[in-house]
């Protein structure tokens, strides 16, 4: 299987099953000399893990992160950072009704069809399980970002379930409002109505879709290149890779049908340090595909979870049967309040790999002090301090 790594420099290989073992991702590209903490990963895992609320699945992972390479002394060296998650409460029972009669709408036949075979347990690699190592993943990044020159902010929020739709929201507001609710929506009234309409759902036996507004400040200009590595390209394979997306809108998005030439080009101005700058941002930060300075931003859309208990009609080929089915087990009633984390860290995982391409970060160490040997992060020989010796590493002949 193909399709398992994201990113240029800045690279994600990920592998894992929703009910297998464990998950597990492989980020190279990591400049040396970053201050990498687990505690701050897990903060991000925290917030995508099942179990947070009642509009979540009930499935209890703790979605512990361990970090196995890449790091000395707490800080990266540049080599391969690898991560494990274990999963510990994986229950496959309730899904051996649909080994070979697939859900509707799910990637059990098409998995059939392509490979032959398939990992049945919880969806097994089309589980939106799997984003957990990209949330991982982000949590690297975005540490990256915080360590350098530049002051690269990332927030999203749930904007829309289902008919209810939120007020707009500054990026303050996000940053101080989108955490406070279970919905992960920054505009408290809509957040309470899209609860009661997620309870709704649920208590129907049914799901609902919904959107998330996204915003990228302090994203320097000139990244990004035309074409196939186009910013806007980019995103949207980092967006479109997250199950149930239908959709992306970068800048005014879809309203731009509607708009008129005259009304969608932004003059340039001055500004006052006398660069130029579009005298608006209705683009969403880019030009040509690459970045302007300008705040990116945009909605991406999911359409509603297609696991629920509501009676549903298959086909089982091994025995010949038409059959209804209930898709029973713990599922999410909408998908947008833990996938805001998920957004986030593409985001920060994309954002990185531009400034790496583009020489804004130096790709072999964060200082870009090409050369020196003698650095802060560099690990110390126990034996040149006497005080240290309990820490000294024993020869064979030691022993």
């Amino acid at each position: 299987m193909n399709g398992n790594e994201f990113g240029r420099l800045f690279r994600l290989t990920t592998y894992g099953e929703s009910h297998g073992e464990a998950m597990g991702c492989t980020v190279s590209g990591v400049p040396a000399g970053v201050e990498l903490s687990e505690a701050e990963i897990q903060k991000d895992l925290d917030r995508r893990k099942p179990g947070q609320s009642m509009i979540t699945t009930s499935r209890g992972e703790p979605d512990k992160v361990k970090l196995n390479s890449g790091i000395q002394d707490g800080y990266t060296t540049g080599t391969p950072i690898g991560m494990v998650i274990q999963n510990k409460d994986a229950r496959s029972g309730k899904y051996e009704p649909f080994i070979t009669a697939p859900r509707p709408s799910h990637g059990d036949f098409t998995y059939s069809a392509k490979f032959g075979t398939r990992n049945w347990g919880g969806g097994g690699r089309s589980s939106a399980r799997e984003t957990v190592n990209w949330v991982a993943a982000g949590g690297v990044a975005k540490q990256v970002l915080e360590q350098s020159e530049y002051d690269v902010q990332i927030k999203a929020h749930v904007c829309q379930i289902g008919d209810v739709v939120a007020e707009d929201v500054t990026f303050e507001e996000m940053l101080e409002h989108s955490e406070e609710n279970e919905v992960r929506c920054a505009d408290p009234e809509a957040a309470e109505e899209m609860r009661d309409l997620a309870d709704k759902h649920q208590k129907e036996g049914d799901s609902i879709g919904g959107a998330i507004y996204f915003e990228c400040q302090g994203v320097p200009r000139g990244l990004g290149a035309p074409r196939f590595d186009s910013i806007p390209s980019r995103l949207g394979q980092a967006m479109y890779s997250i199950p149930a997306v239908t959709d992306l809108a970068l800048g005014v998005g879809r309203d731009a049908r509607t708009m008129r030439g005259s009304e969608y080009t932004e003059d340039w101005e001055f500004a006052e340090n006398g660069d130029p700058v579009p005298a608006g941002n209705d683009h969403g930060g880019l030009q040509g595909g690459i970045t302007t300075g300008d705040p990116i931003y945009g909605e991406v859309t999911w359409h509603a979870p297609v696991s629920f208990p509501k009676t549903q009609k298959t086909v089982d080929w091994e025995t010949g049967e038409e059959k209804e089915i209930t898709v029973t087990g713990r599922h999410d009633p909408v998908l947008p309040p833990r996938a805001v984390p998920v957004v986030e860290a593409m985001l920060y995982c994309t954002v990185l790999d531009f400034m790496l391409l583009g020489g804004r970060i130096n790709p072999d160490r964060l200082d870009g002090r090409a050369g020196e040997y003698d650095t802060d992060y560099h690990p110390s020989s126990p034996q040149n301090d006497p005080e240290d010796a309990e820490t000294h590493a024993k020869t064979i002949d030691e022993d």
